[in-house]
């Protein structure tokens, strides 16, 4: 893959690792607020938002590639049921790694990644509300200079008239039924 096709799916994908980068930090933010020490809560950040946000980036990219349907709440779902509790196990090993110098990770490991998994739904919804209003804004900016960003920007655009047009249908049935 040549270096201009990298550089259009990186700032393709730059939308979902903002999301999931944000989403990481969150945890961070959380240990403060438990009462940790400042660079305990950098490294949880970091040792989430890193993930996330690489995992962010490729549903991006896949997204961008029509590998996932747009707006579908099932392909988020699915892919942030696997993605997520990874993404936290990293956390994990990567946190304990870092503060005590000794790799580990959750005493019962298939335990954790089925709660992981669970929780992933939560994290699915607000992954792509979050997304579907910052990517298409980003894709339409970098749509002049990135064939890529411009593909998908159409696609998106496409996908919004046509769903436009299905409520206004809804609505005119609606209207034409209550008139009778």
């Amino acid at each position: 893959m040549d270096t201009a096709r990298v550089r259009e799916l990186a700032e393709v994908g730059l939308p979902g690792f903002a999301v999931g980068f944000f989403a990481g930090t969150v945890a961070g933010l959380m240990a403060l607020l438990v009462g940790q020490p400042l660079g305990w809560a950098m490294v949880a950040a970091l040792a989430l938002g890193l993930p996330l946000g690489l995992l962010g980036a490729v549903y991006s990219i896949l997204l961008a590639l029509g590998k996932v349907r747009i707006g579908g709440f099932a392909p988020v779902c699915l892919y942030w049921l696997i993605g997520f509790p990874l993404a936290r196990l990293a956390q994990e090993v990567l946190t304990r790694l870092v503060l005590t110098g000794q790799p580990g990770g959750p005493p019962d490991v298939l335990g954790f990644l089925a709660y992981q998994g669970l929780i992933s739904a939560g994290f699915a919804f607000g992954f792509l509300w979050l997304h579907e209003r910052l990517a298409p804004q980003w894709w339409r900016r970098m749509s002049d200079h990135n064939p890529a960003a411009l593909r998908v920007y159409e696609r998106y655009a496409s996908h919004a008239r046509v769903m436009w047009e299905a409520r206004e249908a809804r609505k005119r049935r609606r209207e034409a039924s209550k008139s009778r």
